[in-house]
């Protein structure tokens, strides 16, 4: 799967061994705003009473190992594990996508030349029953040196932020590349074509070219090429990596891969901030608002200040029943638990006159929804009202409803 989705599913699952202790590590604030955060993602664990939030990347992740890394001997997929050989019944459920037909499917759009190094994934289906997307990794030489090539296939909201900013140039203040070309394709698909460096400071000469195209039903195709057998540590072997612009738009944007992608089924969920602004009373004003499934955050003003308002929505946490929720802890009829917190300094970042009140709930079957509301406008900055523009009983009627499922990570 591409390094980004990849990453942030590692992230997740590191996130979920956190506990309490860990907590003033952890606070690193809201996601960073911009267009140039085009690698982050984070951890979504909440330990104590905080959010905790990992932002990856800024410019320098963005391009880095998109599709391998160890020199080209593994992808960043890889930390998966060996994938077994598929039963019938498994290759049923994943479409039949597996590493053989990555493999070949994509051999079969390069020119003529020499592949060796060969590797990849088929879609996988993880213990939950949640499919991930396949990925192919190689070394292609056409006689002008060899040089490592990849190619993932997953699925995003086409409306999202994750998608727009896959197909977005960085700026040159930013990252420093060659050429970058974004441009809409005729049947509403988006693609871009960035030409930069490895090493955006050029202390090696490694240069990486890639191709992203997000189609407008979600189905997102990633290649990369270098001109280097292996995207780190390895020698230059040419000027430039072999396939031209041309040919790189023409291998992303071929059929093959749509219709590999449709086996992955609908994208990922709804955005979280989407969800929390559905469900927010109606005299509130949003006046900033950002997220991603898992994660996200809105700030509020009812006319007497802006108030911040994150949310976390999370499966598979049932772990968390003893160690995290103890305490104040009220259980309803159908087994949620219930747990509220009033604080001071909430985030720990030290805004004058902050407080944050939590309203943290967990389902019989591992659903988690935690919410946090500031009396700020935003995590660190001092207190812009008395008290945040939700009551408490607002809070827990917004965590407890069932449209949070459609948003979880």
């Amino acid at each position: 799967m591409p390094f980004e989705d990849d990453l942030g599913a590692v992230m997740r699952r590191t996130g979920e061994t956190f506990r309490p202790s860990d907590r003033p590590g952890l606070v690193d604030g809201g996601l960073i705003r911009g267009r140039h955060r085009l690698a982050r993602r984070r951890a979504v664990a909440v330990t104590g009473s905080v959010l905790a939030l990992t932002v990856v990347g800024v410019a320098g992740g963005y391009m880095t190992g998109a599709l391998g890394s160890d020199g080209g001997q593994s992808s960043a997929a890889a930390s998966a594990g060996p994938t077994a050989p598929a039963s019938d019944s498994a290759s049923a459920e994943t479409g039949g996508v597996t590493e053989e037909r990555m493999i070949e499917t994509f051999k079969g759009l390069l020119p003529e030349g020499r592949t060796t190094r060969e590797d990849g994934s088929g879609i996988t289906k993880d213990p939950k029953g949640q499919l991930h997307g396949p990925y192919v990794h190689l070394v292609f030489d056409d006689g002008r040196g060899a040089a490592a090539m990849g190619l993932g296939v997953s699925v995003v909201d086409p409306a999202g932020e994750s998608a727009a900013d896959s197909v977005t140039c960085p700026s040159q203040a930013l990252m420093q590349h060659d050429a970058c070309n974004e441009e809409t394709l005729s049947d509403g698909s988006r693609y871009m074509l960035f030409q930069g460096y490895e090493y955006p400071d050029r202390r090696e000469d490694t240069k990486v070219w890639r191709a992203t195209l997000v189609t407008s039903e979600g189905v997102k195709v990633d290649a990369s090429e270098w001109n280097a057998p292996a995207e780190k540590g390895a020698q230059v072997s040419r000027p430039i990596p072999p396939l031209t612009a041309t040919q790189m738009k023409a291998l992303v944007t071929n059929e093959a891969w749509r219709t590999i992608g449709a086996q992955l089924g609908r994208p990922d969920g709804a955005a979280v901030n989407r969800v929390l602004a559905s469900l927010l009373p109606g005299d509130l004003k949003i006046v900033d608002q950002q997220g991603e499934p898992g994660y996200g955050f809105v700030v509020a003003d009812d006319g007497r200040g802006a108030s911040f308002i994150q949310v976390n929505a999370q499966t598979g946490m049932g772990d968390l029943s003893q160690d995290v929720f103890a305490g104040d802890v009220t259980t309803l009829p159908d087994g949620t638990k219930v747990m509220v917190k009033k604080e001071t300094d909430p985030d720990q970042k030290g805004g004058a006159g902050a407080v944050g009140w939590t309203v943290d709930t967990l389902r019989p079957d591992g659903f988690r929804v935690v919410m946090m509301a500031f009396n700020a406008p935003g995590q660190g900055q001092d207190a812009s009202r008395a008290e945040p523009v939700l009551t408490i009983e607002q809070m827990r009627t917004i965590v407890l409803d069932e449209k949070w499922r459609t948003a979880a990570a």
